[in-house]
């Protein structure tokens, strides 16, 4: 009888254990992958820690981009509409990139000059995004 509940009481243990150590390691893995970012304002107000890469979202503000016509060099501000920051981006932007639309920036900001040098440019849409071709055909059917 006493090894039936020693070997129950292991078992349990055992359990508990594992479970655990399950939980611990998927913690770490989803603290790791999750990615914030930062607004302009939070980037002027705090220094934070400069990493490699770091997230900045807002608008892009309205008459401020500015593409090189020899290059795929491009400046822009992006704003919160509270501050705004210069970013510098070289290459090819996404499709959806227009003034007065979501942006999030990946790279890196330099406090000495105030500008965000970035590797990445993603385009946001809001959840009524609707294709231009089907957006044509909706109009032409009614």
């Amino acid at each position: 009888m006493r090894t039936k509940r020693r070997n129950r009481v292991i078992f349990v243990s055992s359990l508990v254990a594992s479970l655990s150590v399950a939980f611990i390691f998927i913690v770490l893995a989803m603290n790791e992958n999750v990615d914030f970012y930062y607004t302009p304002s939070d980037l002027t107000s705090s220094k934070i820690i400069n990493k490699d890469s770091l997230r900045i979202g807002g608008l892009v503000q309205e008459d401020s981009i500015k593409i090189s016509k020899d290059s795929l060099k491009t400046n822009f501000l992006v704003t919160d509409l509270e501050n705004s920051i210069e970013v510098y981006y070289e290459g090819i932007l996404p499709n959806l990139f227009k003034e007065n639309s979501g942006v999030i920036a990946r790279g890196f900001y330099d406090y000495s000059d105030g500008i965000f040098y970035a590797k990445e440019i993603l385009a946001k849409h809001d959840e009524n995004y609707i294709p231009k071709e089907v957006k044509k055909a909706l109009v032409n059917d009614s």
